[in-house]
């Protein structure tokens, strides 16, 4: 069999398979989201948020004013394009006609804009807890520039702030991308208080209903996550994920599991805990250390 008839084969049996109507077969492209366009939009939210970090190489201390000015209607022409786009992709307004649903997105891009300080104000807090936290760490430049907690934290705030907006989709398509760069794994619906650090990272997870307070410590291989998801689509919208106060530190393999489990104010959880019951505040929760044996081959 000659290639090009292989080929043709091949793209008929393709053909015959698209016809279903399962979600795999989607080739409808008209309003549906522009992941790359995302990305693009969350590297220019990282140029505002710290400007000394991610500007432009062609950057001019005099022009500071010009190029914020040109990054945000930048980031607000496409964030609305996307947010309209996501609107129509997950039908949030089966009721509206596209005019009042372009209006709508208009409303919400304008109001996440106006978050940012916020933002950053929360970002000064983490900067400061991961710098006081870090023995390791030289200066927040270097945070900054380095540390995969702070940069999954900086993409999980944004796009908190998002979810909060009631924006679908978007702000997991970032919050993967950060997971998927760094291993850390932060639901944007989670809610997150001010000085939280992250040391080292890898593996952690933070389920959509956590609440953390402040002053939270978390070392690397931590799960706040569900006590059970046998209930799949059923357990959407009810609290399955841990409270943890102000205060803590979980260290690395620690996993703490369902929705009314709540560490208090002031505890340490040690390394390789599993929690699945609330802990009173001021307690050190430890493994017991098991028993090293040896033996001759």
């Amino acid at each position: 069999m000659k290639t090009e008839e292989m080929i043709d084969g091949i793209v008929a049996k393709l053909l015959a398979d698209y016809e279903d109507d399962r979600a795999i077969n989607k080739t409808d492209l008209a309003y549906q989201p522009n992941k790359e366009a995302i990305l693009n939009i969350l590297k220019k939210l990282f140029k505002i948020i710290y400007p000394g970090y991610y500007h432009d190489r062609s950057y001019k201390l005099y022009s500071v004013r010009n190029d914020l000015a040109a990054t945000i209607e930048d980031v607000t022409y496409n964030l609305h394009k996307q947010v309209f786009t996501v609107f129509k992709y997950c039908n949030t307004y089966p009721y509206k006609d596209d005019r009042a649903i372009d209006s709508i997105a208009q409303e919400k891009v304008v109001s996440f804009l106006d978050t940012i300080p916020r933002i950053r104000e929360y970002l000064d807090t983490d900067l400061q807890a991961t710098l006081d936290g870090d023995p390791a760490a030289e200066s927040k430049d270097e945070i900054i520039l380095c540390y995969p907690g702070i940069y999954a934290i900086t993409v999980y705030r944004i796009a908190h702030e998002l979810v909060k907006l009631d924006i679908p989709m978007l702000p997991r398509i970032m919050t993967e991308h950060a997971h998927n760069l760094t291993g850390i794994d932060i639901n944007p619906g989670a809610t997150i208080g001010k000085y939280f650090f992250i040391d080292h990272g890898t593996g952690i997870v933070i389920g959509e209903t956590t609440v953390i307070g402040e002053h939270v410590k978390i070392y690397q291989g931590v799960t706040l996550g569900a006590l059970s998801t046998k209930g799949g689509q059923t357990l959407k919208s009810i609290k399955r994920h841990p409270t943890i106060g102000n205060n803590v530190t979980i260290y690395s393999g620690a996993s703490i599991l369902g929705g009314d489990t709540v560490i208090e104010d002031n505890v340490v959880v040690g390394g390789n805990a599993f929690i699945t019951k609330s802990v009173e505040k001021d307690t050190q929760v430890i493994v017991k250390k098991p028993e090293l044996k040896e033996s001759k081959i």
